[in-house]
């Protein structure tokens, strides 16, 4: 009985869903303290901060702080996730093309990575360990 067969092209939905919990709680769990340094400095960057669109710098780092914490705490809990994930993926837009010039490749490449990992979880959603499945479960009559 095979456990693991890196040849096998087929998959289990058990393996999905671990698939997505460990995605969900990785880096949900790699951004917050992103959103906690801007947090505690909140008062030093409010008036250099990039402004996103025009909302100024204040504004814009409450949005970031939003989506870097608040957000992510809620992927980690699988609760909201696809709307959570899209405040995440504006701030990857923006921290990749924004404030790294699209530099994928260089300084930009975090930013970058963690837009694909929202993008996935965006289009294939939380998976079964999540409070999203819970809700929905007992949504069905």
């Amino acid at each position: 009985m095979r456990f693991l067969s890196l040849f096998d092209v087929s998959y289990k939905k058990s393996s999905f869903d671990i698939s997505m919990l460990v995605l969900r709680l990785g880096f949900g769990i790699l951004m917050i303290p992103h959103g906690y340094a801007k947090y505690i400095s909140f008062g030093e960057k409010q008036d250099s901060f990039m402004d996103f669109m025009g909302l100024g710098p204040a504004t814009s780092l409450i949005l970031a702080i939003f989506a870097e914490m608040i957000c992510s705490a809620l992927l980690i809990l699988g609760l909201f996730t696809r709307a959570a994930t899209v405040p995440l993926i504006v701030t990857a837009i923006v921290i990749t093309f924004m404030a790294h010039d699209g530099d994928v490749f260089g300084k930009g490449y975090g930013g970058f990575s963690y837009l694909l990992v929202y993008i996935v979880l965006l289009l294939v959603g939380p998976g079964k360990f999540s409070l999203d499945a819970v809700i929905s479960s007992r949504q069905k009559f």
